[in-house]
Formats: structure tokens, sequence, C-alpha cells
């Protein structure tokens, strides 16, 4: 079976100054999952987001994640860390 980092085209990034917010972006559509506090992911809303305007909540979102992602590490240096 082959691991999800191996697959090419597959990027994540690991960023541990903001916890609490998963996003999975596709081209002009985006899957954000917002933690909620004193709640575990899966009691969590998930909302599936599409860019249909310039600066609308897509938008909006893809600037955050583009700065969390800026500061991140590569999810295989992370994997690493934790393996030595």
């Amino acid at each position: 079976m082959e691991k999800l980092h191996d697959v090419s085209g597959i990027e994540g990034r690991f960023e541990t100054g903001h916890v609490n917010l998963s996003v999975f972006r596709f081209d002009d559509e985006m899957v954000v999952t917002p933690i909620l506090a004193r709640r575990v992911g899966h009691d969590s809303p998930m909302m599936h987001l599409r860019r249909r305007q310039t600066d609308g909540m897509f938008d909006r979102f893809t600037a955050h994640v583009e700065e969390l992602w800026s500061r991140g590490r590569d999810i295989r240096e992370a994997g690493q860390d934790a393996q030595a």
C-alpha cells in the first residue's frame, strides 16, 4: 500500500502555531473544518466552500491558509522528527 506522502501531487504541511482548523483545497473548492472549543473533530462543523466571487469567504480562507502554509513544515519533515 502506498503512503499518502509518497503520492506525487499531494502536499501537506504541519504548523504548530495555529491549531483547530483542517482545510482541504481542490482548485476552486475547499472543505474547512474548524475545531470548536471543548469539542473533538468529529463533533465540529464541516463547510464545503466554492469560489463564487472575489474576496468572498473562499478567498478569505485561502489567504488565511496560505499564511499558515508559509509558516508550516512539510509533513515528511514532521514525520521524521517524530521517528527520531
